[in-house]
């Protein structure tokens, strides 16, 4: 038998099933038949129809073509409701799957219930004479009332008819009240479709507030029980007696109550059941009666958007006050129409209301004050649309079929318009999109929607919406797609914040906006996991091409844009369709977005065909026309945004950077844009200035690479001529001129630009001697500037900062001055810290320049009012003590990071001319370069670090905790910049004087806590600080002034006699510590050579070494360079290590002298950290101290063992037992670095047992987690699994660093711990003499749950009753003894507890009790 197709099948299936057809030769169920065509002269057979032709069918086959056809659109697959309930086996065989769900008829009739219809009326039909009933005749639909509900038939209106007087005569009715309306049909069968009618008869005065005398929803059917509709009517008798008993206020708050409980499917099924049957509420008055509908509809009308959410994450928005539902308009009359029929129009004789409802005027919209949620709407210009503004039609925001009381679109309905046919629909979508878009970025919906705008348009599909936009053949679609995407992906904020700081130190450097790929580790975690061993785990590229273009957008939109071939529409765009400037400007800045995104994005752009040659092209022209009055196409004139887009290109890394110069001669547009003045460049003032700006910048760029230094030399002249006119410009310039920020932003890009060809100079001379010694080949070529082609612009710079410094008190200059100096401190800083590494540096007059730079510049700089505002004002803009200032916005997309630089934040006004950070760093980093010289004038500048603000923002960073994110990480990037220049200048006046040494400690502790703070690219920074400040004896005071003996002091009080006389104090330990930092210092840095090609790669941007420099994009932004647990890293080090060494077969028992020394060195640092530098270590939780310094028991088997090693954690383990850190100790949640704490406990057990010989520390270790408070899970460890240790843990009383009350105290409540109590001590694995401490605390336990007087189950009596009388029956006295009498720890008693000489009354009593009772058992049982 053939087989037939099943909707699954795939072509080739069908191909299959169609040869085998073929192949049998079987006959075919349908024939086709084709009739014969007379006008060609075909004639038919004989019956008439034509003869059939054998069929000769072409089968082609197309290997290429995949099965399955194309989806044709990318929206992510429907997700099923059921289908995560339900479990799907890989290997499970659909035929036996389709058998399971597919149950058999009997499955079915056997649980068919016969329906009780035994009280339903039986109405019999009217006999007549004729043999047919009555036929409905259509004048007699004249003399009915016409229905009320909707639209009827006549037929349905008779039946209805007919059924309302059928009930009306067979209901029964209560005595006194025959006068009332009856719901029809109530108690009718329900296969027939559900009918009522409305009357409008006055009620009876007995009736009152009767709500009706049928219940909506029971009606007994179900009960299964005779006369069911009698007890439902009861049932609803029984309801409204209890509703009339209320209150009209009670009656609501029940009704609220309700509603927040029930689900709202099963509300609303409810209200369906309620509009079917209609209730017809008696009123005396029509207001009453409108009254009373009012309030019964107020609970569907009852919104409050700002307080709610909507099930399908729709925008809410906030509505106002409550207003009762209008009364119903009359149908709509011939006078009322715009239009009135003519009699020549056919079949418009008679009005039709209810079709001619749309020509009415819309209601107003109607005032709510629930707290329902309701869509947000929105107009043509983005703003969001109160729902009770009440606008006119003819703004066309109303043309919408949901709502259309409302104005205004959703989200939803723009998504719809977006692919209209109608070309003037799509752009109007789009562009109110790109509007929404906008104001959403800049935080115009924070207060009244609550959700993402952003996130909501990106999960509805909003990128593939405009990427398919970009592809009509429409101009103006095709505009106002680009424009929706420019919307989403740039923010022009950021772009303003970043180019504002380009000329601060390492502005040029910054970080790349790529997503966290926190979720795609823990990803692959899970993978490995699944895989097994034989998992291999895939490259970047491999899981990018698993992926389908809906998850890559969802998890980095612009990956999933260059997956969809964005590049290449954009070039077609550019180079094509030649569209409008404002187009062009828009496209250009997608592309500077994209090249910021990643390395791998730059190269993308760099290698999409045609698209820099043709911005290069038309956008960078070397020759141009000046441009006419109104610009149509900016194609053939340069263009500031393409410029940029190439200098953003440039940073990403030197390779590309020479790409650009090279082969799409960018080089030539540098000598030409800047070889004239920017008024002659023959184009808008503003556009000049800003195109001038940007390829000082490209130059600056890559100058920072050691590349187009050429073009210095050839530029001099112009160099030189520009940097004498700026001070003359500025201060001739008006304040008002809004071209002036403009000339100041060129005027920073210049001197930007010369600091880095100082740099690259300075570098001449080493890369010179290294080409002609041995290292030929390794190192780069010199580049072509020398030192003397920039000695000469020093005393131009110099000149220019003085003009500034007086320009402080003039009001004109005011702003200006503020905004060069930064920018000529940082060149003065670069000038002096290269020359001291030249052949011509002359020491003698350097430090007279130096000298007279510092009483001329320095100096009157530092006393000026304005600066000692600047700090005063760093606590408040601080990014380290205001965490909350820089933390992303409500529209922050994980997926499309950005700087949150929104209007208004705290982020903006960082690189405003407000901001003490620019003026405050340069200052900082010349200070630091001539006292680095010129010792002699390191004392001049202690004013500075004496400064209260100075010192109370010291202390505020060392409290802080800074959270890291893209928004928060380039504002704290630039003020760690400023920390570390503040730490180097104290570790040289600390030495030299008293009165900065007095503050040494706090210097120290800000070091301190700046480790782990240090972001990715400032690996130089932690590794100046680890050499210079951390383990610098200078800034421990405590070390040389009394510290050891107030920590001595300070241990007796809190440990009292608790630490033996065999172990050192803690004075001791510390004052060897202290002369131990030299070799503390180094083995941290040798534990930290991992990290050697990040230090040097930051030292060489940092040092300003760049030839060496490969890239100005700074690391992925993954997390800081340490960790916090940074000064743990030895102890783990040692961990990890042996844990390999196990892993392959090599258990380590022995450990070199090295890792003992390199153990000890860090137990010594951790010693001074916890004593006099606590806080520094508040971000390691307790549990994760503990679990790092047990890590030392796991790394060998006799590291512990080593005299200092145990002397060091002997005072750290007192140290992690002060009752501060045990309040905080919490082992129910993993510690971080351990994926269970129970597994690491189950390991340190098993090690005890191995290896610790009874060792009293290590038994310490193991008695933490053995406290009441914490699981147990971790105590049933020790007396279940590893109860063989009990015979080796001999800690004594007196030995334990923590209160014996924390293990005793709350009673024990575990009933199998306790019988593991009870079986350990009497099988003798538990002994006083074995271990005291855990059999004390077993002692208690089980004496307090022997004699407890708390209520309690009767399991739990039972085993109390059972367990005290197994005492009783103890043949071991002393045992019994001790488990009978307990009275109380006791450390100073030899048995470690009190007893009781006898037993207390109330336990005697109960002692008896049980004997009694279980004594009488077996005489009963007799």
């Amino acid at each position: 038998m053939l087989g037939r197709p099943q909707p699954g099948d795939s072509e080739a299936d069908l191909l299959r099933f169609q040869q085998q057809f073929l192949a049998a030769g079987a006959e075919p169920a349908v024939h086709v038949v084709r009739r014969p065509d007379k006008r060609r002269g075909e004639t038919g057979t004989e019956d008439g129809l034509p003869e059939m032709e054998p069929s000769h069918r072409d089968v082609v086959d197309i290997p290429e073509l995949p099965d399955q056809v194309p989806s044709l659109t990318p929206a992510p697959p429907k997700k099923s409701r059921f289908k995560s309930e339900h479990v799907h086996f890989e290997d499970e065989d659909p035929e036996a799957k389709l058998d399971r769900h597919d149950t058999h008829v009997t499955a079915v009739l056997t649980k068919i219930i016969e329906r009780d219809t035994s009280m339903v009326p039986v109405s019999l039909p009217e006999f007549t004479g004729s043999a047919f009933p009555k036929v409905f005749h259509r004048s007699e639909v004249k003399e009915q009332a016409p229905a009320t509900t909707g639209r009827k038939s006549i037929f349905a209106q008779k039946i209805a008819a007919r059924r309302a007087m059928e009930d009306r005569a067979g209901s029964h009715t209560d005595a006194g009240c025959g006068g009332t309306n009856s719901r029809a049909g109530t108690e009718r069968s329900n296969s027939l479709p559900a009918v009522s009618m409305e009357t409008e008869q006055p009620a009876a005065p007995c009736e009152g507030k009767a709500v009706g005398k049928g219940s909506r929803l029971v009606t007994g059917q179900g009960l299964g029980m005779p006369h069911s509709s009698l007890e439902a009517k009861k049932i609803h008798q029984e309801n409204e007696a209890r509703l009339s008993a209320m209150s009209k206020a009670e009656i609501l708050e029940e009704q609220r109550r309700l509603l927040s409980q029930l689900d709202p499917r099963l509300v609303s099924f409810v209200r369906s059941r309620d509009g079917s049957v209609p209730v017809v509420r008696p009123s005396h008055t029509p207001a009453e009666g409108l009254e009373d509908q009012g309030a019964q509809g107020s609970t569907d009308t009852q919104t409050d958007i700002q307080d709610s959410h909507s099930e399908d994450e729709q925008v809410e928005m906030e509505n106002e006050e409550e207003q009762l539902d209008p009364e119903p308009e009359a149908p709509i009359t011939e006078e009322e129409l715009p239009v009135k029929p003519q009699k020549e129009w056919m079949h418009m004789d008679k009005l039709e209301p209810e079709k001619l409802e749309w020509l009415r005027d819309l209601p107003a919209p109607r005032k709510r004050g629930t707290r329902k949620a309701m869509q947000a709407r929105f107009d043509f210009s983005g703003a969001l649309i109160p729902p009770t503004a009440d606008l006119p039609t003819h703004l066309g925001l109303h043309h919408h079929g949901e709502e259309p009381e409302l104005a205004g679109y959703s989200l939803q309905e723009l998504f719809l318009l977006s692919r209209s046919q109608v070309t003037q629909q799509r752009s109007l979508a789009l562009t109110t999109l790109a509007r929404v878009l906008r104001k959403a970025h800049l935080g115009d919906f924070a207060s009244c929607l609550k959700g993402s705008v952003v996130c909501t348009l990106l999960d509805a599909g909003l990128l593939f919406l405009l990427r398919f936009s970009l592809d009509d053949s429409i101009e103006g679609v095709m505009a106002a797609a680009v424009h929706a995407l420019w919307a989403l992906l740039v923010a022009p904020n950021d772009e303003e914040c970043l180019d504002q700081t380009f000329s601060w130190l390492q502005g040029t450097s910054t970080f790349p906006l790529l997503p966290s790929t926190l979720e795609q580790e823990e990803e692959d975690d899970e993978e490995a996991e699944e895989g097994g061993q034989g998992w291999r785990k895939e490259t970047a590229e491999e899981k990018e091409e698993r992926k389908p273009d809906y998850d890559v957008a969802q998890a980095d939109v612009v990956k999933g844009l260059l997956r969809m071939k964005l590049l290449a529409r954009l070039r077609y765009i550019l180079e094509v369709v030649r569209p409008a400037p404002r187009v062009v400007q828009e496209v250009l800045e997608i592309l500077t977005r994209i090249a910021r995104h990643s390395a791998s994005a730059a190269s993308q752009v760099l290698d999409c065909p045609r698209l820099l040659e043709t911005v290069m092209s038309e956008f960078l022209p070397c020759s141009w026309a000046p441009p006419p009055p109104t610009l149509e196409r900016p194609h053939g004139l340069p263009v500031a945004a393409a410029m940029k887009l190439v200098r953003v290109l440039a940073s990403s890394g030197r390779h590309a950077c020479a790409r650009l110069l090279n082969r799409l001669a960018a080089r030539d547009r540098l000598s030409r844009f800047l070889a004239v003045e920017p008024e002659e460049l023959l184009l808008e003032p503003g556009e000049a200035l800003r195109l001038c700006t940007e390829a000082l910048r490209l130059w600056g760029v890559a100058a920072g690479y050691g590349q187009a230094c050429d073009l210095y030399k050839d530029l001099y002249p112009i160099l030189v001529k520009a940097l004498q006119a700026v001070p003359r410009a500025v201060s001739q310039t008006d304040p008002r001129d809004p071209l002036r920020p403009l000339a100041l932003q060129r005027a920073q890009a210049l001197l930007t630009l010369l600091n880095k060809v100082t740099h690259t100079a300075g570098c001449h001379q080493e890369l010179q001697a290294d080409l002609t010694g041995s290292l030929e080949g390794e190192s780069p070529p010199p580049p072509p500037v020398q030192w003397g082609h920039v000695t000469g612009l020093r005393p131009f710079v110099e000149g220019w900062m003085k003009v500034c410094v007086r320009g402080l008190a003039d009001p004109a200059q005011h702003e200006s001055s503020l905004s060069l100096a930064p920018a000529n401190l940082l060149y003065l800083g670069a000038f002096y810290t290269q020359l001291k590494a030249q052949s011509s540096f002359r020491p003698v007059e350097c430090l007279q320049e130096m000298e007279s730079l510092t009483a001329e510049v320095l100096l009157p700089l530092l006393s000026h009012q304005d600066v000692r505002s600047m700090i005063d004002a760093l606590k408040s803009c601080s990014a380290v003590c205001n965490s909350t200032s820089c933390s992303p916005g409500p529209e922050a997309v994980p997926s499309l990071p950005g700087l949150a630089c929104s209007r208004g934040s705290p982020a903006l006004r960082l690189a405003g001319s407000g901001s003490p950070f620019p003026l405050l760093t340069g200052l900082c980093s010349l200070i630091d370069a001539i006292t680095s010289t010129h010792r002699g004038l390191t004392d001049k500048f202690s004013g500075l670090l004496l400064s209260d603000s100075l010192i109370g923002y010291l202390r505020a960073c060392c409290h802080a905790m800074p959270a890291l994110s893209h928004s928060s990480a380039w504002h704290l990037r630039h003020e760690y910049h400023l920390l570390h220049l503040l730490l180097k200048i104290a570790s040289k006046l600390v030495p030299v004087n008293p009165e900065v040494a007095k503050q040494a400690s706090l210097f120290h502790q800000v070091a301190i806590e700046m480790i782990p703070w240090l972001l990715p690219g400032s690996e130089h920074l932690a590794h100046d600080l680890l050499s210079t400040v951390i383990f610098n004896q200078d800034f421990l005071s405590e070390g040389r002034c009394g510290g050891p003996e107030a920590a001595d002091l300070s241990q007796r009080l809190q440990l009292q006699d608790k630490v033996p006389s065999s172990h050192p104090s803690l004075g001791s330990l510390l004052q060897e510590a202290c002369a131990q930092l030299p070799s503390v210092r180094g083995c941290y840095l040798t534990h930290l050579a991992h990290l050697e090609p990040s230090v040097l790669k930051s030292r060489d941007s940092y040092l300003g070494r760049t030839p060496w420099v490969k890239s100005q994009l700074l690391p992925e932004l993954t997390g800081p360079v340490l960790p916090s647990d940074w000064a743990f890293l030895p102890l783990v080090s040692l961990y990890e290590q042996s844990g390999k060494e196990e892993s392959r077969g090599r258990p380590v028992e022995t450990l070199p002298p090295v890792s003992v020394e390199s153990a000890t060195h860090c137990l010594q640092w951790l010693l001074v950290l916890e004593t006099w530098r606590e806080g520094t270590l508040r971000a390691v939780p307790p549990a994760a101290k503990l679990c790092r310094l047990a890590c030392l028991f796991l790394s060998s088997s006799d590291l512990f063992l080593e005299r200092p090693v145990q002397q060091y954690t002997w005072a750290l383990l007192w140290a992690l037992c002060r009752p501060s850190q045990q309040d905080a100790l919490d082992l129910s949640v993993p510690p971080p670095g351990v994926a269970s704490f129970h597994d690491f406990y189950s390991a340190l057990l098993a090690q005890f047992e191995a290896v610790s010989f009874g060792d009293p520390l290590f038994g310490c270790f193991l008695l933490l987690p053995l406290q009441r408070r914490f699981s147990a899970a971790l105590r049933l460890a020790v007396f279940g699994e590893h109860v063989g240790l009990l015979r080796s843990l001999g800690v004594s009383l007196q030995q334990l660093p923590l209160p014996v009350e924390q293990f005793t105290s709350p009673p024990e409540d575990s009933l199998a711990l306790l019988h593991l109590y009870f079986r350990a001590l009497v099988t003798g694995a538990l002994r006083r003499t074995w271990c005291p401490v855990l059999y004390m605390v077993a002692l208690a336990h089980l004496n307090t749950f022997f004699f407890s007087q708390d209520p309690a189950t009767q399991d739990v009596d039972a085993a109390r009753r059972s367990l005290l009388r197994k005492t009783y029956c103890l043949t071991d006295e002393m045992l019994k003894d001790h488990l009978l009498l307990f009275k109380q720890p006791s450390a100073e008693r030899d048995l470690g507890f009190e007893l009781y000489e006898q037993l207390p009354a109330i336990r005697a009593r109960r002692l008896d009790s049980v004997l009694k009772r279980e004594e009488g058992r077996p005489a009963e049982r007799d």
